[in-house]
């Protein structure tokens, strides 16, 4: 049975990850940040107490924190560690530029300096995939493929080159198995609420139910590359069972804006976006990405890796995802019950 390591296991390509890996066999392990309150919910549908030895078990760790990576690779051993661990949203990453470096820059070299020693100490040759974003092509002209030169546009941008080029070399200073995936976006039903795909699906869908009436946005001409986190997922396996390290662009070649996409969601939800968003200018970003369209033709030829599933089918699958736990919401509130944070009902 393969081990799995993954740094960043609650987030939305964590989760999609560890149901990929666990249908496939292996034993999978996650890094998770100790919080006063859990931040499993992702996870609740494949998680097992440790008692009941499941074929998941979570680890307490940070990337700030060097130290705790060794320990953890050392005491699991795996046979591949994904790197997901990140600050990613990139409007933050202006309020908190030091921290997005220290996590996303400083955190990859830590844990690939964890992972080089346990490789060394333990003779063995396991593999490492280091998560790249496309907001590091930044302002070059699309298609944007592997090719292409990087042009950060944000502090979280500039913390994912500098995290790419750590793992270029620490794949040729030391001959280690590390593969890069310049990941374009790739959304889901679990994408994180404050993401704008997220954030536009989740109020279009309580507008819809009388629960909110407005929707402030930003820039709606921003164009991007946007696939599901499933089929991203997949790529990032399919990197690690190569029989050489690389670096692979992964996107569908389509581009659209936030406005299509907004139009899109606003569609399968029945309302008229027009009537309910306006825009605010907090979320505008200080120096801007207009358009990102990635070329994925090197993982298709040499992986084999193509997307299942196509923008109309994603925005669908997140309306409706969104669609039900507004009526969950709303079936709370007919109820008498006010409503806390991810739906749980209050007396």
């Amino acid at each position: 049975m393969k081990k799995a390591l993954i740094v960043g296991i609650t987030g939305q390509d964590g989760s999609y990850l560890a149901e990929l890996l666990l249908a496939k066999g292996y034993e999978v392990h996650g890094i998770v940040r100790r919080t006063s309150t859990f931040n499993t919910d992702r996870l609740d549908h494949i998680y097992a107490e440790p008692q009941e030895n499941g074929a998941l078990q979570l680890h307490y760790g940070d990337l700030a924190n060097g130290t705790r990576l060794r320990r953890v690779m050392e005491q699991i051993q795996p046979d591949e560690v994904y790197n997901l661990g990140a600050q990613s949203h990139v409007r933050v990453s202006f309020d908190q530029a030091e921290y997005t470096a220290d996590v996303v820059a400083t955190g990859t070299l830590r844990l690939l300096e964890a992972f080089r020693d346990y490789a060394v100490a333990n003779h063995s040759r396991p593999r490492f995939y280091q998560a790249g974003s496309s907001e590091m092509f930044g302002s070059s002209a699309p298609p944007q493929d592997e090719t292409t030169a990087f042009y950060p546009r944000s502090p979280y941008a500039a913390s994912k080159v500098a995290a790419h080029w750590y793992a270029v070399n620490f794949r040729e200073a030391y001959g280690l198995f590390v593969s890069n995936g310049i990941l374009f976006n790739h959304e889901s039903p679990r994408r994180g609420e404050t993401f704008v795909t997220r954030k536009i699906t989740r109020a279009l869908a309580r507008i819809r139910l009388g629960l909110q009436d407005k929707l402030y946005l930003g820039n709606l001409d921003a164009r991007r590359d946007w696939g599901h986190s499933a089929d991203y997922v997949r790529a990032m396996w399919m990197m690690l069972q190569h029989s050489a390290p690389d670096d692979f662009v992964v996107a569908t070649g389509e581009s659209h804006s936030v406005r299509e996409f907004l139009e899109a969601a606003a569609s399968q939800a029945g309302v008229d976006w027009r009537r309910h968003v306006e825009l605010d200018t907090r979320y505008l970003r200080p120096t801007e990405v207009d358009a990102l369209q990635g070329d994925a033709g090197k993982a298709r030829r040499v992986l084999g890796w193509q997307p299942e599933i196509g923008f109309d089918e994603l925005v669908c699958s997140m309306v409706e995802g969104d669609l039900e736990l507004a009526r969950q919401e709303q079936t709370l509130l007919k109820g008498g019950h006010r409503v806390a944070q991810r739906g749980v009902a209050c007396a």
